[in-house]
């Protein structure tokens, strides 16, 4: 099979960003496999679209577009899809840099025809200059970043994670995009999980194919010291358990909880087993992140069961809207 053409899509929402976004596009430019093309989609910013566009004007193979549906970033990732002109769609967050065979990685995998989709590692990059001596490796994923659990080497995994990921574009053509309303909305609540709902549709729509994460596909996530605090790790936790509620409502719990339920019942435990021999060795850090796992769980646990039950009645409320009933008890 030829090397595959790839389009890389960065969505991008803010002009406070601007050193990062730029930061991005020019990692990406450096690629040892060079990209077909960068999209940056604008989320409903003319401000920071103008700025743009006059920023790359005289670039080769940049192109600036706005997002054409509601506010998020699914319709973004949804736009760049439909422009794009590759067989294979990579992502990058707005605020990482990949490393300079990001891509390279990516095509290798789509050598085999059944790989629909292929992910990577996603390094965190402390604002302070360091992790916070509390916060545990099990819990990366709360500031978007490859977390202490997933397998290591080139692996199959039920979904890869949004940041740092490619799909063919065949995979589109079969399952459709990302569903909106699930995932970031620009709004103050930092929702997640629109790639799993993604991958798990894609799963059931091709089942002979096959989705892989390469942790050779590297890229560098930046934290900034607003998300290295235990109240944003709480927050975050709380969203993730919203959103695990809305995939499994979406696709069924068995599918959008298979790994959550690994991951709770076997990392979890050994992380905040290491935890606690780190404080008894006089290890600095040890018993904060045995608390935050416990602490972690439980939050993202009460998410799930608040995100359930609005769930449940929601879909009440539509089944009495088809059915003319409007509710609030027995009518004359």
């Amino acid at each position: 099979m030829s090397d595959p053409g790839i389009s890389v899509v960065i969505c991008v929402y803010t002009e406070d960003r601007w050193a990062d976004i730029r930061a991005a596009v020019c990692s990406v430019r450096a690629q040892s496999y060079p990209a077909l093309e960068i999209l940056l989609v604008v989320d409903h910013n003319p401000a920071l679209g103008e700025r743009l566009e006059r920023a790359y004007r005289a670039a080769e193979g940049v192109r600036v577009l706005t997002n054409s549906g509601p506010r998020g970033l699914s319709s973004g990732r949804n736009t760049g899809i439909a422009a794009s002109r590759g067989e294979v769609i990579a992502f990058l967050d707005d605020d990482a840099v990949a490393e300079r065979d990001w891509l390279r990685r990516f095509a290798e995998a789509y050598a085999n025809p059944r790989v629909l989709a292929v992910g990577g590692r996603t390094e965190p990059v402390w604002a302070s200059g360091r992790r916070p001596a509390w916060f545990p490796e099990e819990f990366d994923w709360v500031v978007g970043c490859t977390y202490r659990g997933l397998p290591p080497g080139r692996v199959r995994v039920r979904n890869v994670l949004g940041g740092n990921a490619s799909f063919r574009r065949a995979a589109f053509e079969a399952a459709g995009g990302f569903a909106t309303g699930i995932g970031r909305d620009g709004g103050h609540r930092p929702l997640g999980c629109e790639e799993t709902e993604l991958c798990i549709r894609l799963a059931r729509a091709r089942p002979e194919g096959v989705l892989l994460v390469d942790d050779r596909a590297v890229i560098h996530h930046r934290v900034p010291r607003g998300r290295e605090n235990f109240a944003y790790f709480r927050t975050r936790a709380y969203a993730e358990g919203l959103s695990k509620a809305l995939v499994a409502h979406r696709v069924g719990a068995a599918e959008g909880l298979q790994s959550e339920r690994r991951y709770t019942a076997r990392v979890l435990p050994a992380g905040v087993v290491r935890g606690l021999r780190d404080a008894l060795l006089g290890r600095p850090g040890g018993a904060g992140r045995a608390g935050a796992i416990v602490a972690g769980a439980l939050t993202a646990a009460a998410g799930f069961a608040v995100g359930s039950v609005r769930a449940r009645r929601g879909r009440t409320a539509a089944r009495r809207r088809a059915s003319g009933d409007p509710g609030g008890g027995p009518r004359a």
